[in-house]
């Protein structure tokens, strides 16, 4: 069957320009991403880390896998250096300190109904109404409403300097109005706009995705998407090697030597796993206690032990994938004095789903116990560990985290994480001096500017001891020789697309 013919306007350059936050390129595994050739394809054999944890609700951690299967798109994107790119929206300008419009390009929902104005305001304004807020709102009000036939215009409570690089966040994904007709969930099989579209999920085990051949930046070459969830890191190692995959994300370093090298893709991502200590009841409510932890911890033997250099030793929030970080560190002041444990104990949790973090934290056990701490080890699958965690059950949680993946801004994740009123603040933070330097941060404009409070705010919230940085990861994807055009990115939003095929 020959490719269908599509109707597509332009790709404008977006009337903000915002200079790079971070350098790089998109890895495409040999392929340019296009699809103007497209034919009937194969479908793709995809094995996933993380199985559905909330229903897939895109307000949570499921965002993100509905976007690195092709199923869910916003308003924007990001490119390969950071910067906002048209998506759903062609084109935007920023009308005043508080008023931004979206001008729509010509596409369709998965179930056969046209993107319009109406539909992407409402989709924005349920996004606005979830609870939790999704982490891209966080501190975060807006409005959204149609402006004639191709308009949005999107009004938020504040000035939002990088309200388009906030729209590219997975969790603001734009879903046609059947999407919200329950109350109670929200539906995106079958009402999304990417390439891919979600026909059926079958619990934690697996999901069925088919082309969506009227999707407006072209027809897909693969025609369709087999994907397995497979928690164990291993078992993905192992269901590639014997060609029952084609592609195994998160591949373990402990396996990694082990593949073929044209099979084996590492990947530099602005993710850090990091220690996070309860501040808001037990052991580590205790200032100087949290100090104690911090000063255990030997971050160069985890980054050479357990990652086998695939990783670097932690030196904050940011690592060396956020090309602008370490020219504008800021030493954290103000710190209190290390106590002394003396036997206190403490419950750690971490999950399996990234294999290596049962070891780092078998590792940060080990050199918490030296320094007199009694130290119970708890891991769990993410989906099971998640509520708990946010819920403050645990006094120390390791977590592996893309501080770059919900919108491109760097200072958004630190309202997320450790501000008061921060939709993911697995620490419970809740510091005056934290919130006023976040708060200064996110009123700045020049991206320049932004990035020195960014830091500034960085060291206020290490000064805290809340937050142990670990180590800066690189992550390894395990890519069949026979496929082409995976899409491999520093934020981790991205894995198929219209170009990737076997």
């Amino acid at each position: 069957m020959p490719p269908m013919s599509f109707l597509r306007r332009p790709r404008l350059l977006p009337a903000l320009l915002l200079t790079p936050l971070l350098a790089g390129c998109f890895s495409s595994g040999g392929g340019n991403g296009e699809a103007a050739d497209a034919g009937d394809g194969s479908r793709l054999r995809v094995a996933l880390a993380f199985p559905p944890a909330e229903n897939l609700s895109p307000y949570g951690a499921d965002a993100t896998l509905l976007s690195r299967l092709g199923v869910t798109e916003g308003l924007t994107a990001l490119d390969a250096n950071g910067a906002a790119t048209p998506a759903l929206a062609s084109s935007w300008r920023r009308e005043d300190d508080r008023t931004w419009l979206f001008t729509l390009r010509e596409a369709e929902f998965q179930d056969g109904t046209d993107v319009t104005p109406a539909a992407v305001a409402a989709a924005l304004t349920h996004a606005t109404e979830a609870e939790p807020a999704p982490t891209a709102l966080s501190g975060v009000t807006l409005t959204a409403t149609a402006e004639g036939s191709t308009g949005v215009r999107i009004t938020t409570g504040a000035p939002d300097p990088v309200l388009p690089l906030r729209l590219s966040s997975p969790s603001l994904a734009v879903l046609s109005p059947t999407a919200y007709e329950k109350k109670d969930a929200v539906d995106p099989v079958g009402t999304a706009t990417g390439p891919f579209e979600l026909t059926g999920v079958d619990g934690s085990t697996s999901a069925g995705l088919d082309r969506f051949d009227d999707y407006w930046g072209g027809r897909a070459q693969a025609s369709g998407i087999d994907a397995r969830f497979i928690s164990d890191g291993t078992a993905r190692a192992n269901a590639l090697r014997t060609g029952e995959v084609d592609i195994a994300e998160a591949i373990p370093v402990s396996q990694a030597a082990s593949l073929d090298a044209d099979i084996r893709r590492e990947t530099a991502t602005t993710r850090t796993t990091s220690l996070l200590l309860n501040t808001k009841s037990g052991a580590f409510k205790d200032s100087s206690l949290r100090a104690a932890a911090r000063a255990a911890l030997d971050t160069s033997a985890l980054a050479e032990g357990v990652y086998e250099g695939h990783a670097d030793a932690g030196t904050g929030l940011y690592g060396p994938a956020v090309t602008w970080a370490d020219g504008k560190r800021v030493s954290p002041a103000g710190r209190a004095k290390a106590g002394r444990p003396d036997g206190v104990p403490i419950t750690l949790a971490t999950y399996d789903n990234r294999p290596e973090l049962p070891e780092v934290a078998q590792v940060v056990k080990q050199q918490l116990e030296k320094a007199g701490f009694k130290v119970t080890l708890e891991v769990r699958e993410y989906a099971r560990l998640e509520s708990d965690a946010l819920a403050g059950e645990f006094d120390a949680f390791i977590g592996a985290r893309n501080s770059l993946l919900d919108t491109g801004d760097p200072v958004s994740l630190l309202a997320s994480d450790f501000t008061c009123d921060g939709g993911y603040n697995l620490a419970l933070l809740c510091d005056k001096g934290v919130d006023r330097a976040v708060a200064e941060a996110q009123a700045v404009a020049d991206t320049d500017g932004r990035q020195d409070a960014a830091m500034a705010a960085e060291a206020a919230i290490l000064g805290t001891d809340a937050v142990v940085p670990l180590v800066h990861q690189r992550v390894v994807t395990g890519v069949a020789a026979s496929v082409d055009g995976v899409l491999l990115d520093p934020y981790e939003r991205t894995l198929v697309g219209i170009g990737t095929r076997r």
